[in-house]
């Protein structure tokens, strides 16, 4: 949909206080929901998402390139999660000056020390993108982050297109409604689960969502769960403590046997408060179960992985032969420079405190709300300075988007125009198998097959 909303429409305050009220409505009507700050574990009293009035226009070409070059990044995270040497290489500094990567990828080494205990690897990731609309020069997509763990928002995205239409609807606008496409990730997400299950091969064995203390965001975790029972899968949702191992490695909760394990939490520092925590991933990454995501995919979703991936030469590594491939994904990038100690990394410090307007910040942190901008740029690589401490994040250049006006539906919030930067999210799913071929049938010293299914 590349059409805008008509100025008309978004000057009408009477019919903008109408369609507000429409739209909550609606939203509570198709499931948007969240539970509130006051009971966040609690669904006796919930409130709509927050969300846009109106469906935020994106250009055919641009969307139609995010879609087909997913694949090439769900080949491309599972590759960089097979190639140890280069997860060593690309975060062997940042591992040293951040504790939270650290000790991610201390459990990383461990479990490549002892061998894995799980052939089948499932992959639901969440590439996020912006539209670089500078002056006089075409439109271009821009990779913000990969979303390798956690990836949140394709359950309740599976309801928003039909809020929006009816909002359209009312609004008097039936043309445009018709150009909202279907989406339902949520769907997509749970074949790749399902699949996983069935590859696990016992029938008793169950999902289970690793989930936070706090659930405001319950009902994005629900419309997957939902979908697995629809397919007469068990789901369970349990936290870091309730987990334990059990005979040849199998995981266990309450008795149960556990198949996949869908990590909806233990993508932050605060999500690890005790050694506990700790010791019971890295009980996951040693058992049988399924990992979704594995710790090797996790690492291949870090920032310092993406900055890597932009230097001249490293696609190449992952796709040999394959210039249209790397050229597909070479596409997507923005500017990605390095802060490791040396020449490069000085002359990265230098580029960003003589310009931080143009760049952004980023730590080993999922999510923007973690970056830096501007001034704060300045003050953190100062407080940095002589030390080891900047190896811990990347600089980006600022994506130029145009702001666009939408009405921003929030609990409590007035209504009013807002100046919005919108990004577009492509989620991805795939399965990968590894077959070892019995010992009679294999060559010596050949490798296993590797068989790729992508849903």
């Amino acid at each position: 949909m590349e059409q805008g909303i008509p100025e008309a429409i978004l000057s009408d305050t009477r019919l903008l206080q109408d369609l507000a009220e429409v739209a909550k409505d609606t939203a509570l009507l198709n499931g948007v929901l969240m539970r509130t700050k006051e009971e966040p574990n609690s669904s006796e009293l919930v409130t709509y998402a927050p969300f846009t009035l109106f469906p935020t226009a994106v250009p055919r070409g641009v969307f139609e390139q995010a879609l087909a070059v997913q694949t090439q990044y769900n080949l491309l995270v599972d590759k960089i999660s097979q190639d140890s040497e280069f997860l060593e290489e690309a975060l062997a500094s940042t591992a040293e000056s951040d504790d939270f990567t650290g000790r991610l990828f201390s459990i990383y080494r461990q479990t490549i020390k002892e061998g894995r205990s799980q052939s089948v690897v499932l992959g639901l990731n969440r590439s996020d993108y912006m539209l670089d609309q500078q002056e006089g020069l075409p439109t271009a997509l821009r990779q913000i982050e990969i979303n390798t763990i956690a990836a949140s928002f394709g359950g309740l995205a599976s309801h928003t297109p039909d809020l929006h239409r009816h909002v359209l609807k009312v609004a008097g606008l039936s043309d445009l409604s018709h150009r909202i496409l279907d989406n339902n990730p949520a769907a997509g997400l749970a074949r790749g689960l399902a699949k996983a299950w069935e590859l696990y091969g016992v029938e008793r064995a169950v999902v289970m969502f690793l989930v936070e203390d706090v659930q405001r965001n319950i009902m994005d975790h629900r419309c997957v769960e939902n979908e697995l029972w629809s397919r007469d899968i068990p789901t369970i949702r349990r936290k870091f403590e309730d987990v334990s191992l059990g005979p040849d490695k199998r995981l266990f909760v309450d008795g149960q046997e556990v198949a996949v394990v869908y990590f909806r939490n233990g993508y932050m520092p605060q999500n690890y408060p005790t050694e506990q925590s700790w010791e019971t991933r890295l009980l996951m990454e040693r058992s049988r179960a399924i990992k979704c995501p594995d710790i090797a995919t996790h690492l291949a979703g870090t920032k310092k992985v993406q900055q890597v991936l932009a230097r001249p030469g490293v696609l190449e590594r992952f796709f040999p032969e394959q210039p249209q491939v790397v050229q597909q994904i070479r596409a997507t990038f923005a500017g990605l420079y390095t802060l490791d100690q040396g020449q490069e990394g000085d002359k990265t410090v230098a580029m960003a405190m003589a310009n931080p307007e143009q760049f952004v910040l980023k730590p080993q942190r999922e999510g923007g709300g973690n970056n830096f901008y501007g001034s704060e740029i300045c003050r953190v690589l100062e407080e940095a300075r002589g030390s080891s401490k900047r190896t811990a994040y990347i600089l980006m250049d600022k994506v130029r988007a145009r702001a666009s006006v939408n009405y921003l539906l929030r609990r409590g919030a007035p209504l009013q125009p807002s100046q919005c930067l919108s990004e577009l999210g492509v989620f991805g799913v795939y399965v990968r198998c590894v077959v070892e071929d019995p010992p009679a049938a294999s060559p010596p010293g050949g490798p296993p097959n590797h068989v790729l299914v992508i849903d």
